[in-house]
Protein backbone atom coordinates (compact mmCIF):
# COMPACT_ATOMS: atom_id res chain seq x y z
CA UNK A 1 0.00 0.00 0.00
CA UNK A 2 1.61 3.27 -1.09
CA UNK A 3 0.52 6.76 -0.23
CA UNK A 4 2.33 9.68 -1.86
CA UNK A 5 2.22 13.11 -0.30
CA UNK A 6 4.12 16.38 -0.59
CA UNK A 7 7.71 16.33 0.62
CA UNK A 8 8.58 17.71 4.04
CA UNK A 9 10.74 20.75 4.82
CA UNK A 10 13.37 18.43 6.32
CA UNK A 11 13.92 16.52 3.09
CA UNK A 12 17.45 17.72 2.35
CA UNK A 13 18.89 16.68 5.70
CA UNK A 14 16.46 14.20 7.21
CA UNK A 15 17.96 11.02 5.74
CA UNK A 16 21.49 11.70 6.97
CA UNK A 17 20.24 12.68 10.42
CA UNK A 18 17.98 9.62 10.58
CA UNK A 19 20.92 7.39 9.72
CA UNK A 20 22.80 8.72 12.74
CA UNK A 21 19.77 8.66 15.01
CA UNK A 22 18.85 5.04 14.22
CA UNK A 23 22.44 3.92 14.59
CA UNK A 24 23.24 5.71 17.83
CA UNK A 25 20.09 6.46 19.83
CA UNK A 26 16.95 4.60 18.79
CA UNK A 27 16.05 2.02 21.49
CA UNK A 28 15.58 -1.13 19.39
CA UNK A 29 16.22 -3.54 22.26
CA UNK A 30 13.70 -1.68 24.44
CA UNK A 31 11.16 -1.85 21.61
CA UNK A 32 11.60 -5.61 21.50
CA UNK A 33 11.28 -5.95 25.27
CA UNK A 34 8.04 -3.95 25.16
CA UNK A 35 6.34 -5.47 22.13
CA UNK A 36 7.36 -9.07 22.65
CA UNK A 37 5.90 -9.20 26.18
CA UNK A 38 8.62 -11.78 26.85
CA UNK A 39 7.31 -13.95 24.04
CA UNK A 40 9.20 -13.90 20.73
CA UNK A 41 6.21 -15.30 18.83
CA UNK A 42 4.15 -12.25 19.78
CA UNK A 43 6.84 -9.96 18.38
CA UNK A 44 7.13 -11.96 15.16
CA UNK A 45 3.39 -11.69 14.52
CA UNK A 46 3.37 -7.93 15.13
CA UNK A 47 2.70 -5.71 12.12
CA UNK A 48 5.03 -2.79 11.47
CA UNK A 49 4.65 -0.14 8.80
CA UNK A 50 7.09 2.53 7.68
CA UNK A 51 6.84 5.96 6.12
CA UNK A 52 9.92 6.78 4.07
CA UNK A 53 10.91 9.74 1.91
CA UNK A 54 11.98 8.88 -1.61
CA UNK A 55 12.17 11.13 -4.66
CA UNK A 56 10.54 13.96 -2.72
CA UNK A 57 7.53 11.82 -1.88
CA UNK A 58 6.34 9.96 1.19
CA UNK A 59 5.92 6.22 0.68
CA UNK A 60 3.93 4.08 3.11
CA UNK A 61 5.02 0.43 3.48
CA UNK A 62 2.77 -1.98 5.42
CA UNK A 63 2.71 -5.66 6.47
CA UNK A 64 6.26 -5.82 7.84
CA UNK A 65 7.32 -8.20 10.62
CA UNK A 66 10.62 -9.17 12.22
CA UNK A 67 12.16 -12.08 14.10
CA UNK A 68 13.89 -9.99 16.73
CA UNK A 69 15.27 -6.56 17.62
CA UNK A 70 18.33 -6.97 15.39
CA UNK A 71 16.27 -7.73 12.29
CA UNK A 72 14.10 -4.69 13.02
CA UNK A 73 17.19 -2.53 13.44
CA UNK A 74 18.73 -3.67 10.15
CA UNK A 75 15.57 -2.84 8.20
CA UNK A 76 15.01 0.50 9.93
CA UNK A 77 18.61 1.56 9.37
CA UNK A 78 18.28 0.57 5.73
CA UNK A 79 14.96 2.35 5.08
CA UNK A 80 15.47 5.31 7.46
CA UNK A 81 11.70 5.82 7.97
CA UNK A 82 10.40 9.14 9.20
CA UNK A 83 7.64 7.22 10.97
CA UNK A 84 7.45 3.74 12.43
CA UNK A 85 3.84 2.61 12.71
CA UNK A 86 2.89 -0.17 15.10
CA UNK A 87 -0.03 -2.47 14.45
CA UNK A 88 -1.65 -5.50 16.03
CA UNK A 89 -0.39 -9.02 16.60
CA UNK A 90 -1.97 -11.40 14.06
CA UNK A 91 -2.64 -15.11 13.93
CA UNK A 92 0.04 -15.40 11.22
CA UNK A 93 3.00 -13.24 10.32
CA UNK A 94 1.84 -10.06 8.52
CA UNK A 95 4.50 -10.45 5.84
CA UNK A 96 2.61 -13.36 4.32
CA UNK A 97 -1.03 -12.84 5.21
CA UNK A 98 -3.63 -15.30 4.06
CA UNK A 99 -6.48 -12.85 3.59
CA UNK A 100 -9.16 -15.50 3.96
CA UNK A 101 -7.91 -16.40 7.41
CA UNK A 102 -5.93 -13.40 8.64
CA UNK A 103 -7.05 -11.58 11.76
CA UNK A 104 -5.63 -9.68 14.76
CA UNK A 105 -5.37 -11.67 17.97
CA UNK A 106 -3.96 -9.02 20.33
CA UNK A 107 -3.62 -5.25 20.37
CA UNK A 108 -2.90 -2.70 23.04
CA UNK A 109 -5.92 -0.63 24.03
CA UNK A 110 -5.17 2.76 22.52
CA UNK A 111 -6.45 6.30 22.96
CA UNK A 112 -5.54 9.12 20.60
CA UNK A 113 -6.09 12.78 21.54
CA UNK A 114 -5.27 15.68 19.18
CA UNK A 115 -5.19 19.33 20.22
CA UNK A 116 -6.99 20.50 17.06
CA UNK A 117 -10.13 18.76 18.34
CA UNK A 118 -10.25 21.51 20.96
CA UNK A 119 -10.38 24.32 18.38
CA UNK A 120 -13.97 25.20 19.18
CA UNK A 121 -13.09 25.94 22.82
CA UNK A 122 -9.44 27.05 22.95
CA UNK A 123 -8.65 30.67 22.18
CA UNK A 124 -4.84 30.68 22.31
CA UNK A 125 -4.08 28.62 19.16
CA UNK A 126 -5.75 26.80 16.27
CA UNK A 127 -5.03 23.83 14.05
CA UNK A 128 -1.79 21.98 14.68
CA UNK A 129 -0.33 24.73 16.86
CA UNK A 130 0.24 23.90 20.51
CA UNK A 131 1.49 26.18 23.27
CA UNK A 132 1.85 25.92 27.08
CA UNK A 133 -1.76 27.07 27.47
CA UNK A 134 -2.93 24.37 25.03
CA UNK A 135 -0.95 21.73 26.88
CA UNK A 136 -3.17 22.23 29.93
CA UNK A 137 -6.03 20.68 27.95
CA UNK A 138 -3.83 17.70 27.16
CA UNK A 139 -2.49 17.35 30.69
CA UNK A 140 -6.00 17.33 32.13
CA UNK A 141 -7.10 14.79 29.52
CA UNK A 142 -4.21 12.53 30.53
CA UNK A 143 -5.07 12.72 34.22
CA UNK A 144 -8.79 12.07 33.70
CA UNK A 145 -8.23 9.17 31.33
CA UNK A 146 -5.39 7.65 33.35
CA UNK A 147 -7.47 7.79 36.53
CA UNK A 148 -10.46 6.13 34.83
CA UNK A 149 -8.34 3.37 33.31
CA UNK A 150 -6.67 2.56 36.63
CA UNK A 151 -9.62 2.95 39.01
CA UNK A 152 -12.57 1.86 36.90
CA UNK A 153 -10.84 -0.89 34.89
CA UNK A 154 -7.89 -1.85 37.08
CA UNK A 155 -5.24 -1.37 34.39
CA UNK A 156 -1.69 -0.75 35.59
CA UNK A 157 0.60 -0.58 32.57
CA UNK A 158 -0.22 2.66 30.74
CA UNK A 159 2.31 4.36 28.46
CA UNK A 160 1.79 8.04 27.62
CA UNK A 161 3.52 9.42 24.51
CA UNK A 162 3.65 12.90 22.96
CA UNK A 163 3.28 12.47 19.20
CA UNK A 164 5.86 15.09 18.27
CA UNK A 165 3.42 17.67 16.97
CA UNK A 166 -0.17 18.06 18.14
CA UNK A 167 -1.28 14.96 20.01
CA UNK A 168 -0.81 12.38 22.70
CA UNK A 169 -1.15 8.62 22.53
CA UNK A 170 -2.13 6.33 25.38
CA UNK A 171 -1.05 2.67 25.18
CA UNK A 172 -2.73 0.36 27.71
CA UNK A 173 -0.54 -2.72 27.76
CA UNK A 174 -2.03 -5.00 30.42
CA UNK A 175 -2.73 -8.46 29.03
CA UNK A 176 -6.44 -8.07 29.87
CA UNK A 177 -6.50 -4.97 27.69
CA UNK A 178 -4.55 -6.50 24.82
CA UNK A 179 -6.95 -9.42 24.34
CA UNK A 180 -10.14 -7.35 24.33
CA UNK A 181 -12.43 -8.07 21.39
CA UNK A 182 -13.55 -5.27 19.06
CA UNK A 183 -16.98 -5.17 20.74
CA UNK A 184 -15.36 -4.93 24.19
CA UNK A 185 -13.09 -2.12 22.97
CA UNK A 186 -16.15 -0.34 21.67
CA UNK A 187 -17.74 -0.65 25.11
CA UNK A 188 -14.67 0.80 26.78
CA UNK A 189 -14.52 3.60 24.24
CA UNK A 190 -18.19 4.50 24.75
CA UNK A 191 -17.67 4.52 28.52
CA UNK A 192 -15.08 7.27 28.18
CA UNK A 193 -16.82 9.12 25.33
CA UNK A 194 -19.07 11.79 26.83
CA UNK A 195 -18.39 14.57 24.29
CA UNK A 196 -20.88 13.95 21.50
CA UNK A 197 -21.95 15.90 18.45
CA UNK A 198 -20.24 17.64 15.57
CA UNK A 199 -19.39 21.18 14.66
CA UNK A 200 -22.98 22.38 14.74
CA UNK A 201 -23.92 20.73 18.02
CA UNK A 202 -23.90 23.45 20.66
CA UNK A 203 -24.43 21.31 23.75
CA UNK A 204 -22.15 18.30 23.58
CA UNK A 205 -22.53 16.85 27.10
CA UNK A 206 -25.73 15.53 28.69
CA UNK A 207 -25.70 14.16 32.25
CA UNK A 208 -28.37 12.46 34.32
CA UNK A 209 -28.81 11.17 37.85
CA UNK A 210 -27.00 7.94 36.96
CA UNK A 211 -23.70 9.73 36.48
CA UNK A 212 -20.86 7.24 36.95
CA UNK A 213 -17.72 7.52 39.05
CA UNK A 214 -15.68 8.50 35.96
CA UNK A 215 -17.55 11.79 35.60
CA UNK A 216 -17.67 12.62 39.29
CA UNK A 217 -13.92 12.07 39.62
CA UNK A 218 -13.30 14.11 36.46
CA UNK A 219 -15.35 16.97 37.87
CA UNK A 220 -13.31 16.80 41.08
CA UNK A 221 -10.26 17.59 38.93
CA UNK A 222 -12.00 20.17 36.75
CA UNK A 223 -13.88 22.36 39.25
CA UNK A 224 -10.83 23.84 41.05
CA UNK A 225 -9.14 24.87 37.80
CA UNK A 226 -12.10 25.78 35.58
CA UNK A 227 -12.22 29.48 36.41
CA UNK A 228 -8.45 30.19 36.36
CA UNK A 229 -7.83 28.01 33.30
CA UNK A 230 -10.94 28.23 31.11
CA UNK A 231 -12.73 31.39 32.22
CA UNK A 232 -9.71 33.61 32.84
CA UNK A 233 -6.78 32.23 30.83
CA UNK A 234 -8.75 31.02 27.80
CA UNK A 235 -11.09 34.01 28.26
CA UNK A 236 -14.07 32.07 26.89
CA UNK A 237 -16.52 34.92 27.54
CA UNK A 238 -14.16 37.78 26.77
CA UNK A 239 -15.92 38.99 23.63
CA UNK A 240 -19.57 39.28 22.66
CA UNK A 241 -18.94 36.78 19.87
CA UNK A 242 -17.63 34.21 22.35
CA UNK A 243 -20.49 35.01 24.69
CA UNK A 244 -23.07 34.40 21.96
CA UNK A 245 -21.45 31.07 21.12
CA UNK A 246 -21.38 30.09 24.79
CA UNK A 247 -25.05 30.94 25.33
CA UNK A 248 -26.12 28.60 22.54
CA UNK A 249 -26.08 25.83 25.17
CA UNK A 250 -29.26 27.45 26.59
CA UNK A 251 -32.15 26.05 24.59
CA UNK A 252 -34.79 28.30 26.13
CA UNK A 253 -34.83 31.55 24.12
CA UNK A 254 -36.21 33.63 27.01
CA UNK A 255 -33.48 32.54 29.39
CA UNK A 256 -30.83 32.94 26.72
CA UNK A 257 -31.81 36.53 25.96
CA UNK A 258 -32.13 37.40 29.65
CA UNK A 259 -28.60 36.13 30.23
CA UNK A 260 -27.26 37.90 27.17
CA UNK A 261 -28.64 41.27 28.29
CA UNK A 262 -27.09 40.87 31.75
CA UNK A 263 -23.73 39.50 30.67
CA UNK A 264 -23.03 41.85 27.77
CA UNK A 265 -22.89 44.81 30.16
CA UNK A 266 -20.00 43.20 32.08
CA UNK A 267 -16.35 43.58 31.10
CA UNK A 268 -14.52 40.40 32.04
CA UNK A 269 -15.03 36.69 31.52
CA UNK A 270 -14.97 36.17 35.29
CA UNK A 271 -17.80 38.65 35.85
CA UNK A 272 -19.83 37.11 33.07
CA UNK A 273 -19.27 33.56 34.33
CA UNK A 274 -20.29 34.49 37.88
CA UNK A 275 -23.45 36.12 36.56
CA UNK A 276 -24.26 33.02 34.51
CA UNK A 277 -23.77 30.71 37.50
CA UNK A 278 -25.94 32.89 39.76
CA UNK A 279 -28.72 33.01 37.16
CA UNK A 280 -28.82 29.21 36.76
CA UNK A 281 -28.60 28.59 40.51
CA UNK A 282 -31.47 31.01 41.15
CA UNK A 283 -33.61 29.19 38.62
CA UNK A 284 -32.86 25.86 40.29
CA UNK A 285 -33.67 27.31 43.73
CA UNK A 286 -37.20 28.01 42.52
CA UNK A 287 -37.61 24.22 42.14
CA UNK A 288 -39.95 24.66 39.22
CA UNK A 289 -40.43 21.58 37.12
CA UNK A 290 -39.62 23.42 33.90
CA UNK A 291 -36.14 24.20 35.20
CA UNK A 292 -35.08 20.56 35.66
CA UNK A 293 -33.20 20.77 32.35
CA UNK A 294 -30.68 23.03 34.10
CA UNK A 295 -29.94 20.61 36.96
CA UNK A 296 -26.57 19.54 35.59
CA UNK A 297 -25.96 22.46 33.23
CA UNK A 298 -22.96 24.00 35.01
CA UNK A 299 -21.21 20.64 35.30
CA UNK A 300 -22.06 19.85 31.67
CA UNK A 301 -20.46 23.11 30.54
CA UNK A 302 -17.34 22.44 32.61
CA UNK A 303 -17.02 19.01 31.02
CA UNK A 304 -17.68 20.33 27.53
CA UNK A 305 -14.79 22.79 27.87
CA UNK A 306 -12.27 20.45 29.50
CA UNK A 307 -13.07 16.72 29.15
CA UNK A 308 -10.80 14.58 26.90
CA UNK A 309 -11.67 14.68 23.20
CA UNK A 310 -10.65 11.34 21.70
CA UNK A 311 -10.62 9.78 18.26
CA UNK A 312 -12.71 6.90 19.49
CA UNK A 313 -12.32 4.87 16.28
CA UNK A 314 -8.66 4.34 17.20
CA UNK A 315 -9.78 2.82 20.50
CA UNK A 316 -12.50 0.61 19.04
CA UNK A 317 -10.56 -1.13 16.26
CA UNK A 318 -7.74 -3.65 16.55
CA UNK A 319 -6.13 -3.21 13.12
CA UNK A 320 -5.43 0.52 13.40
CA UNK A 321 -1.74 1.38 13.08
CA UNK A 322 -0.32 4.09 15.32
CA UNK A 323 3.00 5.90 15.23
CA UNK A 324 5.34 4.43 17.82
CA UNK A 325 7.38 6.26 20.44
CA UNK A 326 10.79 7.70 19.49
CA UNK A 327 9.79 8.36 15.89
CA UNK A 328 10.81 11.66 14.31
CA UNK A 329 7.89 13.83 13.29
CA UNK A 330 8.65 14.94 9.71
CA UNK A 331 6.85 18.27 10.05
CA UNK A 332 8.52 19.47 13.26
CA UNK A 333 11.61 17.29 13.57
CA UNK A 334 10.60 16.54 17.17
CA UNK A 335 10.91 13.09 18.67
CA UNK A 336 7.77 11.29 19.80
CA UNK A 337 8.64 10.94 23.47
CA UNK A 338 7.10 9.02 26.38
CA UNK A 339 6.35 11.08 29.48
CA UNK A 340 5.30 10.33 33.03
CA UNK A 341 1.72 10.98 34.12
CA UNK A 342 3.09 12.11 37.50
CA UNK A 343 4.86 15.07 35.87
CA UNK A 344 2.44 15.76 33.01
CA UNK A 345 1.73 19.31 34.23
CA UNK A 346 5.43 20.17 33.95
CA UNK A 347 5.88 18.60 30.51
CA UNK A 348 6.69 21.18 27.83
CA UNK A 349 6.43 20.55 24.12
CA UNK A 350 9.00 23.31 23.65
CA UNK A 351 11.58 21.16 25.44
CA UNK A 352 11.02 18.05 23.34
CA UNK A 353 14.30 17.34 21.50
CA UNK A 354 14.45 17.50 17.72
CA UNK A 355 16.55 15.23 15.56
CA UNK A 356 18.72 18.25 14.71
CA UNK A 357 19.41 18.97 18.38
CA UNK A 358 20.22 15.31 19.08
CA UNK A 359 22.60 15.17 16.12
CA UNK A 360 24.38 18.27 17.41
CA UNK A 361 24.63 16.76 20.90
CA UNK A 362 26.09 13.52 19.55
CA UNK A 363 28.50 15.42 17.30
CA UNK A 364 29.75 17.45 20.25
CA UNK A 365 30.35 14.32 22.31
CA UNK A 366 32.22 12.63 19.45
CA UNK A 367 34.37 15.67 18.78
CA UNK A 368 35.36 15.77 22.43
CA UNK A 369 36.39 12.12 22.13
CA UNK A 370 38.15 12.60 18.81
CA UNK A 371 35.61 10.58 16.84
CA UNK A 372 33.08 11.31 14.10
CA UNK A 373 29.35 10.83 14.58
CA UNK A 374 28.92 10.46 10.82
CA UNK A 375 30.73 7.14 10.99
CA UNK A 376 27.59 5.06 11.19
CA UNK A 377 29.63 1.85 11.13
CA UNK A 378 31.13 2.70 14.49
CA UNK A 379 30.00 0.84 17.57
CA UNK A 380 26.89 2.15 19.27
CA UNK A 381 27.72 4.08 22.42
CA UNK A 382 25.72 5.22 25.41
CA UNK A 383 25.24 8.87 24.52
CA UNK A 384 24.00 11.30 27.15
CA UNK A 385 21.55 13.54 25.33
CA UNK A 386 18.32 15.45 25.91
CA UNK A 387 16.48 12.25 24.94
CA UNK A 388 17.57 10.58 28.20
CA UNK A 389 14.52 11.60 30.31
CA UNK A 390 12.16 10.00 27.79
CA UNK A 391 14.30 6.87 27.57
CA UNK A 392 14.25 6.61 31.37
CA UNK A 393 10.43 6.84 31.43
CA UNK A 394 10.19 4.19 28.70
CA UNK A 395 12.58 1.76 30.38
CA UNK A 396 10.92 2.13 33.77
CA UNK A 397 7.58 1.38 32.13
CA UNK A 398 8.99 -1.76 30.47
CA UNK A 399 10.62 -2.94 33.71
CA UNK A 400 7.33 -2.62 35.58
CA UNK A 401 5.58 -4.47 32.76
CA UNK A 402 8.09 -7.33 32.88
CA UNK A 403 8.09 -7.46 36.68
CA UNK A 404 4.32 -7.90 36.73
CA UNK A 405 4.45 -11.04 34.54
Amino acid sequence: MINLEESTPFEDTINSELAIYYKRLFPFEDYYRWMSYRNQSIFQRREFAFTIIKNKKEIYIRHQSFDNAKKLEVEVRNLKPTKIHIGAMYNVRPTKPCYNNYFPTERELIFDIDINDYDDIRTCCTGDQICPKCWKFMALACKILDNGLRIDFGYNHILWVFSGRRGIHCWVCDQRARILSPSERQTVGKYFQIINGGKYTYKKVKLDNRTQYLISSALDMIRPIFVPFIVKEQDILGTNERLAKFLNVIYDAEDREALRSQMETLETSSQRWNTFVCYIENLLDKTKKEHHKYTYLIDEIMLQYTYPRMDIKVTETMNHLLKGPFCVHPKTGKISVPFSISTVDEFSTDNVPTIEILTEEMTKIDLEEGESVENINAERKNYKTSLDPALTVFREFISNLEYDK
